[in-house]
């Protein structure tokens, strides 16, 4: 088979995708990944093929631009970056699961913001050219991130089987589910649907028309443990999370038996990388944490070690990077912000949480599900929690075996699930199905 996969402009995002590529490559299936210009090199340095399209997202720039203009005092001109947020809900949280709030309201609120703009926001600049290599290259398969919306376009454009793999909790389809079973409930004129009109508009201008699968894949390829995934109604296809951290060297003190526990701090690059900060104080969290007897190892950029200051306690080794493949299974408890990969590489290896989670996205649900299926604890407001509240829960967690033991719990059901590899028949199998009449021979 021909299969690209493809992900708008984020590492992260990318390394979600690399070991599925890497086991369709080497089933022998060609493989490409596709995504704005700024990925290009980091997709060339997994040993995968790189296609460029579109011009380079540049996240770090909108988001500093934007905070400029919000800080103006000049409020005779519109910003660009603005939108009519007078009929929406008063807080938009496309990961909100509690039944009496997600009401017709609230959901199309939801995809009001977060399809035409944010969805929007990471797509528009690429799927011209992912159509148009699609339609050139064929592909028998696209696998697509499930923020990157130009996918599903591509998809349909070329003829293509798609499906999503996701990269965490399956937002999108959770609230997707709610929003057309609110709609259903309303007379046919009243049935205002903002996410279907956006695609629609989007495919209209490839010559096609709007269909669910466009919004939630035909199926959906989830690594999330069932315990901890979110219900719906699409065709879920379990697959067992394989960490993937990007080139490394294992550096031989993680090697060492650790002489007191050890405690993995990382708090991700993302909001680093984009907003130039981080939602909790580095500072604070290794200061809490350094008074227990405990080893820390805490990966920080230049800018988060810049913020510890001088005179790190003896018990603390900081570290720019290190593979958390190689440091998780040699850590008894690591707290994080609940980043996808960390938070699933902790899972794969059976790790206790503490998770200070930076909502964005489903890092506040995954913290509360993680919280609620007794393999770790979470800060239930990052913007005021103390070093007494965050020692007191890593103490409890490493004293208290049974987070050990719900940890262990979920690494079974992990490894119980089909691997990247095993997965290759099955994938196989929905593409033949799947695969409109007209599209590339089968390979």
């Amino acid at each position: 088979m021909r299969i690209l996969f493809t992900t708008f402009a984020a590492r992260s995002h990318l390394y979600a995708q690399v070991p599925l590529a890497w086991a369709l490559r080497t089933a022998g299936h060609d493989v490409r990944v596709a995504s704005q210009p700024d990925l290009a090199d980091t997709i060339t340095r997994t040993g995968l093929t790189a296609v460029t399209v579109g011009e380079p997202l540049n996240q770090a720039e909108d988001a500093a631009a934007a905070d400029e203009w919000a800080g103006r005092e000049d409020e005779t001109e519109a910003s660009p970056y603005a939108v009519d947020t007078a009929t929406w809900p008063e807080v938009l949280d496309i990961s909100e699961t509690d039944p009496e709030r997600l009401t017709h309201d609230y959901t199309q609120g939801v995809f009001a913001a977060y399809g035409p703009l944010i969805f929007r926001y990471f797509s528009w600049q690429m799927t011209d050219d992912l159509v148009r290599y699609a339609r050139w290259w064929r592909p028998d398969l696209i696998v697509w991130d499930p923020l990157t919306f130009a996918g599903p376009v591509a998809a349909l454009a070329s003829g293509a089987a798609h499906a999503r793999l996701l990269f965490g909790l399956d937002l999108v389809g959770w609230m997707r589910g709610h929003h057309l079973a609110a709609l259903a409930k309303r007379a046919p004129e009243v049935r205002d649907d903002p996410m279907a009109e956006w695609l629609g508009q989007t495919l209209g201008e490839y010559g096609l028309h709007f269909t669910e699968e466009a919004i939630t894949g035909q199926w959906t390829i989830d690594p999330v443990p069932s315990p901890l995934a979110l219900p719906s109604d699409v065709v879920r296809v379990p697959m067992r999370y394989v960490p993937y951290n990007g080139p490394a060297v294992v550096p031989s003190w993680v090697l060492e038996p650790p002489g007191r526990p050890r405690v993995c701090i990382t708090l991700g690059v993302s909001q680093q990388e984009v907003f130039g900060r981080d939602r909790a104080s580095v500072a604070e969290i290794v200061a809490a944490v350094a008074t227990l007897d405990v080893e820390v190892v805490a990966t920080l950029n230049a800018a988060q070690v810049a913020a510890l200051g001088a005179g790190l306690p003896a018990n603390v080794r900081v570290v720019d990077f290190v593979p958390l493949d190689a440091l998780l299974p040699t850590c008894a408890a690591v707290i994080s912000h609940g980043g996808a990969g960390t938070f699933q590489t902790a899972l794969a290896h059976g790790v206790p949480q503490v998770l200070v989670p930076d909502m964005i996205w489903d890092t506040a649900r995954k913290a509360e599900r993680l919280q609620a299926a007794g393999a770790g604890m979470r800060i239930p407001d990052v913007d005021g929690f103390s070093a007494g509240e965050l020692r007191g829960m890593l103490a409890r967690v490493l004293d208290d075996p049974s987070f050990a033991r719900r940890a262990a719990d979920l690494r079974e059901e992990m490894l119980a699930t089909p691997a990247p590899g095993d997965l290759v028949p099955t994938l196989q199998h929905l593409t033949t199905r799947h695969r409109r009449l007209g599209a590339a021979d089968f390979r």
